[in-house]
C-alpha cells in the first residue's frame, strides 16, 4: 500500500514540480480521507485497549490521532487561502468543513473522554500533565459531559458555524474591489515607484486594488481627499453586504452554544480556558488601558489639529495627516527610508536577524515541492540537525488571501516511537515586489509586520520539538498566540540592526543611523491613538460576543464605538465588520493583541540595547519561551523568563515615549 504523502501538493495525482498545477479537486479529496482514516485508526487503538490506562497506551494513540487532524486541517487550511487554482480553493473549503465536523465530532466523544480520564499520570512528566488536564478541560468546555440531544444539537450548531466562518473568509478573499482614476493628478503625493507600476490603460484610466500594497501608500501619501476617501470605502466594504448576515447568523449560532454549555454569552466561554479567564476580567483590562491612553491620544489629536488648520480630521485622512505631522515635527518623510528596505533584502535580512538572534540557520531548500511557483522553501537547521521547514508566500495574487498571517502545518514530534518529525509553518503576506523590475519597496510598517510574523514563525518552529503534538508549536492560551511576534517587532527599531540590512537599493549605503533615530521619535507619535484603535476593535470583538444577536445592529454598534474611542469623523458607508476576519479566528478575544503586547514589551526591556542580537538573554528566551511550546501554562512561561508576572510599567513608557525629551528615544 502506497504511503499518504504529509504534503496534499504531493499526491500522486499531482505533478511533482514545484508548480500545483497537477493537484486536483478530486486527488485533494482522496488526500484528506486517507489522513482522516490515519485518525480514525488512531482512535480505535485508544478505544481498543483493555489495559490499565497509561500515557504510552492511551495518550500516545490520542496524540497520533490529534497530529492527523492538526497537520490535515492546517494544510487544507493553507490551500483554502492560498491555491492558485479557484477549483482547488473550492475543493479545500469543502474539504475543511469535513475536516472540521470530525474536529466537533472528537470534541464531543464520551468514549475517548473516559479514555483519557481514566489515565493515571501520577508519574509523568509536567508537560504530559498539562496536556491531559488542558485536554480534558476543553473536552468539557465543548460539552462532552452533556445528555445525548444536548451533544446532537451542539454537534449541529458547530457544523453550522465551521460553515459559516468559512463563508465570510472566502467571501473577504475573494471580494476585493477596485478604485478608478481618470486623472493621474489624484496620485499626488504616492511615490515613485508607486507611479511606475500603476501606468493608464489604453483608455487612460488607472485601476487601484484593495489590496494591501495598493491601499496602504494611497491611505498614507495621496493628497486628493476624494481619492482616500474612495480607496478608504471600497477597502471597508469588502464582502459587504454578503458578509452581514453571514456575521449576524454566526454570532447567534456561538450565543447559543455559549448558552448550551452553561454560559451566560460566547465570550465567557471563550476565555474559559485563557489566561483572562472570564469576560469580566477582560473588560476591566480593557477599561484600564481606556483610562491610560485617553489623555496621550487627546493631546496628539489637538496637535494634529493645530497643525492641519482643520475643525476636524475624517477616518480616511488620519493617516495622511499623521504622515504630514511627522514629516513637520520630527523631520521625518516615511518616504525616506522605503528606499532602504527593497523587499529581497529585507527578507534576508530578517532570516538572518532571527538565525543569529537564536542560533540557528536557514538553507534555501529549493527542491521542496509547493503550491506556487513563487514560494520560497528553506530548512532549519539546530547546530546541524535538520530541525524544521517553513514556506514564505509573500505577495499578492490573484484569489489569494489578502492578509498578513503565520500559518503552523505540520506539529513537530521529538520523540515519537516511529521517529521524529520535524514542524513546518508558512508566512502568508501581501507585501510589494515579486513582479519582474519591481524592487518592493516598503515602508516600515511593511518591514515591522514582516519581523512579528516572523515571530510567530520561530515560535511554531522552535517550540515544535514536543513530545506531543497536541502541546507542539503555538500550542498556548490563545491570548499568549502573540507575545513571540510582537516581541520580535521591538528589534526593528535599533539603528545598528537595520543597517545590517537596511540598504538603498540603488546605492548600497547602509541607512544612516540618524534616519532610523528620526523614525523612531515619528513612529512614538500616535501610540496612545493606536491603543485607542486597538481599543475600539477589540471592544467590538466583545460587544458583537456579548450582546443579543437578534437585537443588535452592526450598524450602529460600529459607529457608536468608533465614536467613543476616537476622535476622527466618521465616514458613512464603513461596513468594517464585513471584513474584519478576527471577527472569525479570534471571536470574542482580539483583546490579545494588547494583552500580549504588555508581555511583550516587558520581556523585550529585558535586553541590552547596546547587544540585541548576542545578548546572553536571547537564549533564555528561546529555551524558557519559545521552545516549551504548548508544554506550560502561559503564566508560567512568563514566570519563567521573567521571574515574575508581566508588569504593565515597560508598555507605559513604551506608549508615553513621545512626550519623553528627543534623548531618551
Amino acid at each position: 500500500m502506497t504511503e499518504t504523502p504529509i504534503h496534499p501538493w504531493n499526491t500522486p495525482q499531482s505533478t511533482s514540480s514545484s508548480a500545483s498545477t497537477g493537484l486536483t479537486p478530486e486527488a485533494l479529496e482522496a488526500w484528506v480521507n486517507a489522513r482522516l482514516d490515519l485518525h480514525h485508526q488512531a482512535l480505535n487503538r485508544v478505544l481498543a485497549e483493555t489495559d490499565s490506562r497509561t500515557p504510552g497506551n492511551t495518550l500516545r494513540p490520542y496524540d497520533d490521532a490529534i497530529f492527523e487532524l492538526a497537520a490535515s486541517s492546517s494544510l487544507i487550511g493553507l490551500l483554502n487561502s492560498v491555491h492558485p487554482d479557484k477549483a482547488v480553493r473550492d475543493a479545500a473549503q469543502a474539504q475543511a468543513q469535513k475536516i472540521s465536523q470530525v474536529v466537533v465530532e472528537l470534541a464531543l466523544n464520551r468514549p475517548v473522554y473516559d479514555a483519557l480520564s481514566a489515565i493515571d499520570a501520577a508519574a509523568a512528566d509536567p508537560a504530559t500533565r498539562h496536556y491531559l488536564d488542558r485536554t480534558l478541560l476543553q473536552y468539557r468546555l465543548a460539552g462532552v459531559d452533556k445528555d445525548e440531544p444536548t451533544r446532537a444539537r451542539l454537534k449541529e450548531l458547530q457544523d453550522k458555524a465551521t460553515l459559516l466562518a468559512l463563508t465570510f473568509s472566502r467571501n473577504v478573499q475573494e471580494g476585493g474591489n477596485t478604485v478608478t482614476i481618470d486623472n493621474p493628478s489624484e496620485l499626488d503625493g504616492l511615490p515613485p515607484d508607486f507611479l511606475n507600476a500603476h501606468q493608464p490603460a489604453p483608455d487612460g484610466k488607472i485601476t487601484l486594488t484593495t489590496d494591501f500594497p495598493d491601499y496602504l501608500p494611497v491611505m498614507t501619501f495621496a493628497r486628493s481627499h476624494n481619492l482616500r476617501r474612495r480607496m478608504f470605502l471600497a477597502y471597508n466594504t469588502r464582502a459587504f453586504p454578503q458578509n452581514k448576515q453571514v456575521l449576524v447568523d454566526l454570532l447567534a449560532i456561538r450565543k447559543e452554544i455559549a448558552n448550551l454549555l452553561g454560559f451566560s454569552n460566547w465570550a465567557n466561554l471563550a476565555t474559559a480556558d485563557q489566561m483572562m479567564e472570564s469576560a469580566a476580567n477582560m473588560q476591566a483590562f480593557l477599561d484600564e488601558l481606556d483610562s491610560a491612553s485617553r489623555d496621550g491620544a487627546e493631546k496628539e489629536y489637538a496637535r494634529l489639529l493645530s497643525f492641519s488648520g482643520q475643525s476636524q480630521i475624517d477616518a480616511c485622512s488620519r493617516g495622511f495627516w499623521l504622515e504630514q505631522f511627522r514629516r513637520s515635527a520630527f523631520d521625518f518623510d516615511s518616504q525616506s527610508v522605503r528606499p532602504y528596505f527593497p523587499y529581497d533584502r529585507v527578507q534576508q535580512g530578517v532570516l538572518a536577524t532571527a538565525a543569529r538572534l537564536f542560533q540557528v540557520e536557514f538553507h534555501p531548500a529549493p527542491d521542496a515541492s509547493t503550491w506556487h511557483p513563487d514560494v520560497a522553501a528553506f530548512d532549519v537547521f539546530d547546530h546541524g540537525t535538520h530541525s524544521g521547514r517553513f514556506y514564505l508566500d509573500m505577495h499578492p495574487r490573484e484569489g489569494k488571501d489578502k492578509w498578513f498571517s503565520a500559518h503552523p502545518l505540520i506539529p513537530g514530534i521529538a520523540d515519537h516511537p516511529s521517529g521524529t518529525r520535524i514542524p513546518e509553518a508558512a508566512l502568508i503576506c501581501n507585501f510589494p515586489g515579486g513582479k519582474p523590475g519591481d524592487p518592493g519597496l516598503m515602508q516600515h510598517s511593511d518591514v515591522v509586520t514582516f519581523f512579528h510574523e516572523f515571530g510567530h514563525l520561530m515560535h511554531a518552529l522552535l517550540g515544535g520539538r514536543q513530545r506531543w503534538a497536541g502541546i507542539s508549536g503555538i500550542a498556548t492560551e490563545g491570548d499568549f498566540v502573540e507575545v513571540p511576534s510582537q516581541m520580535l517587532e521591538e528589534f526593528f527599531r535599533d539603528p545598528a540592526l537595520l543597517a545590517t540590512f537596511a540598504h538603498h537599493y540603488e546605492t548600497g549605503e547602509p541607512i544612516p543611523a540618524e534616519l532610523v533615530h528620526k523614525m523612531n521619535r515619528a513612529a512614538a507619535f500616535g501610540r496612545a491613538d493606536g491603543v485607542r484603535t486597538q481599543l475600539y476593535y477589540t471592544t467590538c470583538s466583545l460587544k458583537t460576543h456579548t450582546e443579543d444577536p437578534a437585537a443588535l445592529d452592526l450598524d450602529q454598534l460600529f459607529h457608536s464605538l468608533y465614536t467613543r474611542f476616537l476622535p476622527y469623523q466618521w465616514i458613512e458607508g464603513n461596513r468594517m465588520y464585513a471584513a474584519f476576519t478576527h471577527l472569525v479566528g479570534y471571536s470574542s478575544n482580539y483583546y490579545t493583541y494588547m494583552y500580549d503586547k504588555v508581555i511583550a514589551l516587558d520581556f523585550f526591556a529585558q535586553f541590552s540595547r547596546s547587544n540585541l542580537l548576542d545578548d546572553p538573554i536571547a537564549m533564555k528566551y528561546r529555551r524558557t519561551v519559545l521552545e516549551p511550546g504548548g508544554s506550560l501554562p502561559g503564566k508560567d512561561i512568563v514566570y519563567h523568563f521573567l521571574g515574575r508576572s508581566q508588569s504593565t510599567n515597560a508598555f507605559a513608557n513604551w506608549m508615553n515615549e513621545q512626550f519623553q525629551p528627543p534623548s531618551t528615544i
